[in-house]
Parts: structure tokens; sequence; C-alpha cells
């Protein structure tokens, strides 16, 4: 498990080889994404921001500005929803596919060795060298079928 700090570190670096300001507001933005245990969407970050650290002066237009940013240089990533907007998470969890309601917008994570093990099989066979992916299957979570029924 990476620690936060070491996290906060790469982000300094990312910057300062960027040649760009180094703001708490990135900081703060990436923290909640680090500490969340589940996917956020920007007013869900906003949220929570003004929850736990309400003497910072952050505009929701900030937080979209800093999860641009922050996706951009890798160290966090997002699920679109189409006109729902999108959800984000840390890069920094062990790695994991998603199961996706496209109803409700509910995500949940997994992981089978199965499904890896197939992925490096096909990629070994076409005569690639997988160097990073990602899986989201999209459908219907039980609650939104119960619904429906």
């Amino acid at each position: 498990m990476v620690r936060s700090e070491e996290v906060i570190d790469e982000l300094k670096r990312i910057v300062k080889q960027k040649g760009l300001k180094y703001t708490e507001q990135r900081e703060i933005v990436l923290n909640i994404l680090l500490n969340a245990n589940e996917h956020l969407t920007a007013e869900e970050v906003y949220n929570l921001i003004k929850e736990k650290n309400p003497e910072s002066n952050i505009g929701i237009a900030t937080v979209y500005r800093a999860l641009g940013f922050l996706e951009d240089v890798n160290l966090i990533t997002s699920i679109t929803f189409g006109t729902d907007g999108k959800k984000y998470e840390s890069n920094f969890k062990d790695h994991h596919d998603h199961l996706i309601c496209t109803n409700c917008g509910k995500i949940v994570e997994f992981m089978d060795d199965e499904i890896e093990k197939r992925q490096d099989k096909i990629a070994k066979k076409n005569k690639f060298r997988v160097t990073s992916h990602s899986m989201q299957l999209y459908g219907i979570c039980s609650e939104c079928q119960k619904k429906q029924s």
C-alpha cells in the first residue's frame, strides 16, 4: 500500500518538472481521493472538502481543474458516465476491474486471476506486451433489476 506522503511527494515532483506552481488545493483534492473507499464525482469531492477542510476556500471550479490536472498526470483515473459525468479514484490501489450499473451508476470493484491469466495469454498469442489495462463491464445491478421487475 502506498502512503499518502509518497503520493504527495510525487505530485510535488510532477508540478516542479512541469514548471508549475504547487497548490495546496491539488493536494487536498488528491488526499480526498487517496482516502476514499469509493469512486467519487467532482461534486462529492467538493462536498468532502467542505466537510473535512472547512477552512479551505476551494470552489467547485477549482475542484474540476485539480481533478483534470491529476488525471492528466496519472495520479487519478476516472470512469465516464456519459451525460452523468465522471467518477474518480486514486491510481494507487491494487489492480482491479469494474462492474458498472448503467442505471444507478453503482461501481463494484473486482479482481479475477483467471481473467488476468486469459488476458496475458491473449496478449502473448498476438505478440503483445501488456503495459496496462482497464476493464469495465456495464450492466444492471441487482437493486436496479429488482426495481425493474
